[in-house]
């Protein structure tokens, strides 16, 4: 997904729909001021003519609620009494409440959200003895309504109707939990990625007309009862983790600032695109912590605890292996996902190394927030992941060399794309990456040839291992004529653009071969130091991809001749794996074997 879709996509929403919770209402129930029993006074009135609610009074009016409270509009308010809510606590929260007007939007405003909203929900709600509802407040909060106690305050007095809703006086201000999404600017310790999921450019608030109350036509425009705001922030979308949402339980593992400015450190110069690129400055920013966040908050739905054992599966994961297939190359690719059955007990996720080892968990209203100062989320497992360029599938291939026709002079590919499968009881099948290949035959017999793939999603300043892969003549013929048996010899370069953007091109071998009967890995990158690239191109959607491998021929006339060497390419796939990824455990990713053997011993002999 790129930077510009991201910024595009309108995703879920982080207050709980404003809805009517007690059974026994209805909609009449609800704007029924002038009941049985009903007083001649707003709540506003209520509440300022009795002395045992004048701090909840103070704060209620420094915050501007007055207004509402002494409106038409139906509420149901419960108030805490001096008894237990002091008059230098109203002070200090009306000097928080000071501190933050202005500077954020209004329902934000943290004395707003969790006091105010916290003591007031919409409509008329009344309790009986055999009460028991959840109810839900201003803030999207729920909270459980019984005869004797809001949440867990002890109601004092109940039901008191008024002109415009209900009045109970409870002992105490009610406690307020964050969601997991609430947290991360509640604490101190994590400004840093509390400002990036804040930061504007994904979060805001919605007006959702739909479900807000209208209340009629003024100057042709609808006027509204009751507006409905929602939380909207695509950083939620993207990593498939609605950590404001009541209903749902997660977990969140949440770097301290400190850990925060190491790994923006790190990661930032593996996401410098050259300066032609569109949104460059905004992708600089926002790729390396997505980076960071990305695979650190897991549902608890997917992952109940007889499962977080051995293994945890993060919402950035591909839950089903059909779907890493298609996001990664291989279905064996557990990216995203730490543990698993194969893993060592070191990458279990409660082991002393695993990602949830150590960790400060502070309990939230939808779930934990695991805070560490020793990051465990290693990027091998996250974004730092193979490039598995596949030669049959469509969009691989750049192009192909052609040659003058001498006789209707176009220019003409001097080789045809075959695709080849590799059946099912075939000895390859299993062996040959997808269990498909592109043999290019020659369709001009008197040159040598060259194809261009397309490398996408590379990471610039990290160096990888680049492989050709090719595969045998065996694999689509088990009865392959030694004809068809002999090696080809080619020159691999490499194409990417430097930072003014101008492409580039390195020679990574000037010739190569490959043993003609296996699915052979030939390294063409340095085996000490990798490929490193100055500039990436990762979450780039390219028509025209900056980095492409170019294989061509080399095979003169007389070794053609002598059949020492052909000039058919018989290509699997290109590799491109993280420099030194021999020195991680190979079941960390559980890596089918491929070829003669496994590819991580392969790659380690």
């Amino acid at each position: 997904m790129t930077t510009k879709h991201l910024y595009n996509k309108v995703i879920g929403l982080a207050l709980v729909a404003l809805t009517f919770m007690a059974c026994s209402d209805t909609w009449d129930d609800h704007y029924d001021k002038k009941g049985e029993g009903t007083i001649d006074a707003t709540l506003w009135q209520a509440i300022t003519q009795d002395g045992n609610l004048s701090n909840f009074a103070k704060v209620v009016q420094a915050c501007g609620y007055d207004k509402a409270l002494n409106s038409s509009q139906v509420f149901t308010v419960f108030a805490p009494t001096n008894d237990q809510f002091s008059a230098q606590e109203a002070d200090e929260l009306i000097a928080g409440y000071n501190a933050e007007k202005g500077k954020v939007i209004e329902d934000d405003n943290t004395v707003i959200k969790e006091f105010i909203q916290n003591h007031i929900a919409m409509y008329t709600h009344s309790v009986a003895p055999t009460s028991n509802d959840s109810l839900v407040l201003m803030n999207g909060k729920k909270t459980m309504l019984t005869a004797n106690a809001f949440g867990n305050n002890q109601i004092l007095t109940n039901n008191q109707h008024y002109s415009n809703g209900v009045l109970f006086t409870i002992q105490g201000k009610a406690q307020y939990f964050p969601t997991v999404f609430e947290y991360l600017r509640k604490d101190a310790d994590l400004d840093s990625i509390a400002s990036f999921f804040y930061n504007d450019r994904f979060y805001r608030k919605e007006f959702v007309p739909e479900r807000s109350v209208a209340g009629g036509l003024e100057n042709g425009k609808t006027i509204y009862l009751d507006s409905v705001f929602v939380q909207q922030n695509d950083l939620w979308d993207y990593l498939w983790a609605y950590t404001n949402e009541e209903d749902s339980t997660y977990w969140q593992v949440v770097p301290t600032n400190q850990v925060w400015k190491q790994l923006i450190e790190e990661y930032e110069p593996y996401f410098n695109y050259d300066k032609n690129v569109p949104f460059r400055d905004s992708m600089a920013y926002t790729l390396p912590r997505l980076a960071i966040v990305n695979g650190t908050t897991f549902s608890r739905t997917l992952n109940p605890d007889t499962h977080l054992t051995d293994s945890a599966l993060s919402t950035s994961a591909a839950e089903r292996y059909t779907y890493r297939d298609s996001y990664w190359g291989n279905k064996n690719l557990h990216y995203y996902q730490f543990g698993g059955k194969s893993a060592e007990n070191t990458q279990k996720p409660f082991s002393a190394t695993g990602i949830f080892s150590d960790t400060d968990d502070v309990i939230c209203s939808n779930g934990l927030v695991k805070k560490t100062n020793d990051w465990k989320i290693n990027k091998l497992n996250t974004f730092y992941q193979w490039i598995i360029v596949e030669a049959e599938e469509s969009n691989s291939i750049k192009e192909v060399s052609k040659a003058e026709n001498s006789i209707t002079h176009d220019m003409e590919p001097t080789i045809k794309n075959v695709i080849r499968r590799v059946m099912s009881d075939n000895r390859f099948n299993g062996k040959v990456w997808n269990n498909a290949y592109v043999e290019f035959q020659q369709q001009k017999t008197t040159v040598n040839h060259s194809v261009t793939f397309n490398i996408r999603d590379v990471l610039s300043n990290i160096p990888y291992d680049i492989y050709v892969v090719t595969a045998p003549a065996f694999a689509n013929d088990s009865n392959a004529t030694e004809a068809e048996r002999i090696p080809v010899k080619m020159k691999c370069s490499i194409n990417f653009h430097d930072q003014d953007g101008v492409t580039q091109t390195e020679v990574l071998q000037s010739s190569i071969s490959n043993n003609p009967d296996v699915v052979d890995y030939i390294l063409i990158s340095d085996p000490e130091k990798g490929f490193t690239f100055p500039t990436a191109t990762w979450g780039l959607a390219e028509s025209e991809p900056q980095t492409t491998l170019t294989l061509e021929t080399k095979v003169s006339s007389s070794e053609l001749r002598t059949k020492k060497f052909d000039r058919t390419m018989r290509i699997d796939c290109i590799m491109l794996v993280p420099h030194g990824i021999s020195n991680v455990n190979e079941e960390r990713f559980e890596i089918a074997p491929h070829g003669d053997g496994d590819i991580f011993q392969w790659l380690k002999n």
